[in-house]
């Protein structure tokens, strides 16, 4: 009986191993493929030979359109919708697209955001409450300046309408001498570098029905690709440094310059991850976890996030001449600060503080710090 007992329990572990490893042992239903439903997207825009523009979308439909356009006497005018297939608004191809200079001067007025991650609506939300733009997406902030420290890319439904309000709000913004001043997040460089861990399935969906890798969509020759190739990653306002994610000693022991950061970034913006590691010891830092992009150790005190000291954060003011840091990229309930408040931390949860009517952003005005809620503005 108890030779029987052990055959038994020796069959039904070899049936589980066999169920487990095998998907044949699966039930249909188990197996069968989840549909991912596509949304409206686009249009994504490629430049292409003799004054010419490739336009691609999908509409609400799952209807495809890609058409190849004649610039006239360069411009070109398109429309951008939700991923629910609204219109939103027109802007149009900038036919010149340079780099902002690493040091400029600072606004009576600077309003401070982070990390939107294709969430336009509580984006667009936060700076329509805040007079930043009008109802129909148009600039009316004047000549002061609008800082996003990065993090489009990922987690949202509405990445590329994101891009292009940021896109149209800086030329519309130079033009009444303002600034729009986007800096490079970590997710902009996970995306162009292929990791897709946290894009929606819906975009995938897409890509792969165009037959392309998702990053390609944003490649080298694609008119954001080219516009997000000349975005700083290290920016000096007036004596305030921003950066995405935090300025490790080991940046500043290193001696780079801002302008170095910066070009170094970019040139390894299209790099696959795996070769950015390869490619030069320079790269390989700044994309690592004490690099602008990924370091947390100046708002984290945990080992594993290699903080920073009192000392250190000194030292980092002093190298680069300025009264703070202003840093995305790690979420907070609240706008945090650190070091006396020399480190600042402007990640929220947008959607979230907006519903239970928290603060929303940084404002500087006057050289004054103020904590941006719907309700009211309070010193920091």
């Amino acid at each position: 009986m108890k030779q029987n007992k052990n055959k038994v329990a020796w069959i039904a572990t070899l049936l589980l191993l066999l169920f487990v490893s095998n998907p044949c042992f699966l039930y249909a239903e188990d197996v069968k493929e989840t549909k991912v439903e596509l949304v409206a997207d686009g249009p994504y825009l490629f430049y292409e030979n003799n004054d010419q523009i490739r336009s691609i979308s999908i509409t609400a439909e799952e209807q495809i359109i890609d058409t190849v356009y004649q610039v006239n006497q360069g411009k070109f005018t398109f429309p951008v919708y939700s991923h629910e297939g609204k219109f939103l608004f027109e802007t149009e191809v900038r036919p010149e697209i340079s780099r902002d200079h690493w040091q400029i001067d600072q606004a009576k007025k600077v309003f401070v955001t982070s990390d939107p991650h294709g969430d336009f609506d509580t984006f667009a939300d936060l700076l329509k409450t805040n007079k930043v733009i009008d109802e129909k997406y148009n600039w009316t902030y004047g000549k002061n300046q609008l800082v996003v420290i990065g993090d489009v890319f990922d987690r949202g439904k509405d990445v590329l309408p994101l891009f292009w309000l940021i896109y149209k709000l800086e030329a519309e913004a130079a033009k009444k001498g303002g600034q729009v001043v986007f800096l490079l997040g970590n997710h902009e460089p996970m995306v162009l570098g292929g990791d897709l861990r946290y894009v929606k399935k819906s975009y995938l969906a897409f890509a792969e029905k165009l037959g392309v890798p998702y990053e390609s969509l944003f490649g080298p020759t694609s008119v954001l690709g080219d516009w997000l190739h000349t975005k700083n990653t290290i920016q000096l306002i007036g004596d305030n440094l921003f950066v995405h994610a935090g300025i490790s000693a080991d940046l500043v022991e290193r001696g780079y310059t801002i302008p170095q950061v910066n070009k170094i970034v970019s040139d390894g913006l299209f790099y696959h991850r795996k070769i950015r590691k390869k490619q030069s010891d320079d790269l390989d830092f700044l994309y690592g976890n004490r690099g602008p992009i990924w370091y947390r150790g100046m708002v984290r005190d945990k080992e594993k996030y290699n903080p920073i000291t009192p000392i250190e954060v000194n030292n980092v003011l002093a190298y680069f001449n300025v009264e703070r840091i202003i840093v995305g990229h790690t979420i907070f309930p609240e706008i945090s600060h650190f070091f006396d408040k020399r480190v600042i931390a402007v990640n929220l949860n947008n959607k979230k503080n907006k519903i239970n009517k928290g603060t929303r952003a940084l404002l500087i005005k006057k050289n004054k710090f103020w904590i941006v809620s719907d309700a009211s503005l309070v010193r920091l």
